[in-house]
């Protein structure tokens, strides 16, 4: 069995039609004219990957998305401390995506150093990846806002509780710093984006280990291959297509849908969504007809509904079903 999770998928009914009605879409057409479709809760692509390994919603972030880089289970809090930029936009401060500043290795240790002398009283800085830094954390942290749901959004102030007046300090001191950084004079210079914040969020120890059916998980993002291995499931990053990587009941993330769709970027989400039926739903439907595939299920997680499709094998034979467009499938799925 295949589950394919395909976060950006769903966008207003008429969005859709104008976005992909001209788009030849052969096998996701097909599959969606003999699938089942059901309507589900709003979710997002974490909470829709927990949902297919058995898990509840993710919390402990910084700790789960460790465990993709190496790093051994401990029993530490950890708190997400990412370098990001924030810019004025309509009298607004809005978070850009933070893959978009394309850190180097050199630039993130040279601002790491700079920088975990102002949370020392926090905690310790750890560096993941250049654009992915972890705290661990002296004391428990307050809740931040999750990083992922303000990317292209005005950011939410910090509250205003005693609880956060040492964060508020802390990030306050680090904004000044970066402020002035070398490594963000040569980037201006060069006409690159600044890192001009840290973003605190996902914090907390890890969750007690669960079981799945599923025997790998196939996805780019380290919190989601960190979700994996805490089960002791596989995880790699996504092949370039269906055909590749393991066998077994697999759980792969197909999200280059879902920054085109945040930011409104519709050619972007065109081409993706081309890339979605070449790369994976046509040779699904292949390994289907051809018994390689028993099963296939498509989760669309969205903010106001999700959309799940699922067919076996036999669903192929109802020759008489004919095939359903995309923007229309998924309206009639969302009213019901």
């Amino acid at each position: 069995m295949l589950t394919l999770v395909v976060p950006g998928l769903i966008w207003p009914r008429q969005a859709l039609a104008d976005l992909a009605g001209d788009l030849p879409l052969p096998a996701f057409t097909r599959l969606l004219g003999v699938g089942r479709l059901q309507r589900s809760a709003a979710a997002d692509t974490a909470l829709a990957v927990a949902g297919a390994l058995g898990q509840t919603a993710p919390s402990a972030v910084a700790a789960l998305r460790r465990l993709a880089f190496g790093h051994a289970a401990d029993t530490a809090e950890w708190l997400c401390l990412d370098p990001a930029r924030l810019r004025f936009e309509e009298r607004s401060l809005v978070l850009d995506d933070p893959r978009q500043l394309a850190l180097d290795s050199a630039e993130a240790e040279a601002l790491a150093v700079s920088l975990a002398p102002t949370f020392a009283a926090l905690g310790t800085l750890e560096l993941l990846a250049p654009d992915r830094w972890n705290l661990r954390l002296t004391n428990p942290a307050p809740t931040f806002s999750d990083l992922p749901q303000f990317i292209g959004r005005a950011a939410p102030p910090l509250p205003g509780g005693s609880d956060y007046k040492a964060w508020r300090h802390a990030l306050n001191e680090a904004q000044m710093e970066l402020h002035s950084h070398p490594v963000n004079r040569a980037r201006e210079a060069a006409g690159r984006p600044v890192v001009n914040t840290l973003w605190p969020w996902g914090g907390g120890c890890l969750p007690a280990a669960g079981r799945s059916a599923i025997a790998a998980l196939l996805a780019d993002d380290p919190l989601l291959r960190g979700m994996a291995l805490h089960q002791g499931i596989v995880a790699a990053p996504l092949p370039p297509c269906h055909a590749a990587g393991p066998g077994g009941n697999r759980l792969a993330v197909f999200d280059a849908l879902a920054a085109p769709a945040r930011l409104g970027d519709a050619m972007a989400w065109r081409d993706a969504l081309v890339r979605l039926e070449t790369d994976w739903l046509a040779p699904a439907l292949t390994a289907l007809r051809h018994g390689r595939l028993a099963r296939l299920r498509l989760l669309a997680p969205g903010e106001h509904g999700s959309v799940t499709l699922e067919l076996g094998r036999t669903a192929l034979w109802r020759f008489w079903r004919k095939t359903q467009p995309l923007h229309a499938c998924l309206a009639e799925a969302l009213r019901r």
